[in-house]
């Protein structure tokens, strides 16, 4: 009777024993996450961020982002290459008033970063950014275009000094989607101590703004 009485408690230790082990090895492995984990988790959060901002119309802020996210030390070169592309995708768009700037970036991706998983999709990328320059140039060329159409294309392609400078010249009102863009660059500011014709703009989220050239000899 005493043995079987030794043998029942001994087995109840073991499923005791049994029992604990995982909760056991489960706060054993609770350890911080590893440096690179963090950096991917930063990452990860930036890109969500950067998409955020597209969908609520700021797209110049996105770019802003990921400009500020490629400069950061820590990424890996897959990490790299897809903030270049993105920031690429986001210039090359309607929104984006950067073609040129667009084609930079696919052109490292294609010419330095050709290891990384989505170098076939900036070669792709590259080839349709350069067909879309070169469609707009031979139009910003022909002789029948007009200011206001001269003025939106340079702005497309991302020479913004001369587009300005042939918007002031010719007193051309962009619409409203190029001046918020313009605003979110930093060509236009708000401010009661700045001078010069005022452009009405709303943005996205329905605020209203009345604009004017951040610089004063505008």
């Amino acid at each position: 009777m005493i043995r079987s009485g030794l043998i029942a408690a001994a087995s109840a230790l073991a499923l005791a024993a049994c029992t604990s082990a995982p909760d056991t090895a489960g706060t054993k492995g609770a350890a911080p996450p590893a440096p690179m984990t963090e950096t991917m988790s930063s990452y990860a959060l930036a890109m969500t961020t950067v998409e955020g901002l597209e969908e609520a119309g700021n797209t110049q802020t996105a770019i802003d982002r990921l400009t500020q996210l490629s400069g950061d030390p820590d990424l890996t070169r897959e990490q790299l290459a897809e903030t270049l592309l993105r920031r690429g995708d986001l210039r090359v768009g309607q929104s984006g008033y950067d073609v040129m700037g667009a084609i930079e970036d696919f052109e490292e991706v294609v010419n330095t970063l050709d290891d990384t998983t989505v170098h076939p999709e900036a070669v792709l990328a590259l080839e349709t950014a350069r067909g879309k320059a070169d469609s707009l140039m031979t139009v910003l060329n022909q002789p029948e275009t007009t200011r206001q159409q001269k003025f939106d294309i340079l702005m497309q392609l991302g020479r913004h000094e001369d587009a300005i400078d042939l918007m002031i010249a010719s007193d051309l009102t962009p619409d409203n989607e190029t001046l918020i863009a313009m605003y979110q660059i930093g060509y236009l500011c708000e401010g009661d101590e700045l001078t010069g014709r005022t452009y009405d703009a709303v943005e996205p989220d329905g605020t209203d703004h009345a604009l004017r050239f951040c610089d004063f000899g505008k």
